[in-house]
């Protein structure tokens, strides 16, 4: 594989992880959180509603985890394409 088929490659994988994460993100943080809140709060867990907990708590919880998953996922894709730091 040619230097810039590899370094497209690498970019292709790097935005398809991104644009995964981001969905994900936007599913908690706005739909679950916004759009779809009252539907959510119909379901209570350790006295609080659903939704409420989304909106407040959720999509910060949720950004943290995607934040370790998108280091963890770059640092396997550097290593399939040969640009891990030691």
């Amino acid at each position: 594989m040619t230097l810039n088929a590899s370094a497209a490659a690498y970019w292709k994988a790097n935005i398809r992880i991104v644009s995964i994460l981001l969905v994900v993100w936007f599913v908690v943080s706005y739909l679950f959180g916004i759009i779809l809140v009252e539907q959510l709060n119909a379901i209570q867990i350790g006295g609080y509603k659903l939704g409420f907990w989304f909106a407040q708590q959720g999509s910060i919880y949720t950004f943290l985890v995607l934040i370790f998953i998108y280091v963890k996922q770059m640092a396997k894709l550097d290593e399939e394409h040969g640009v891990a730091e030691d």
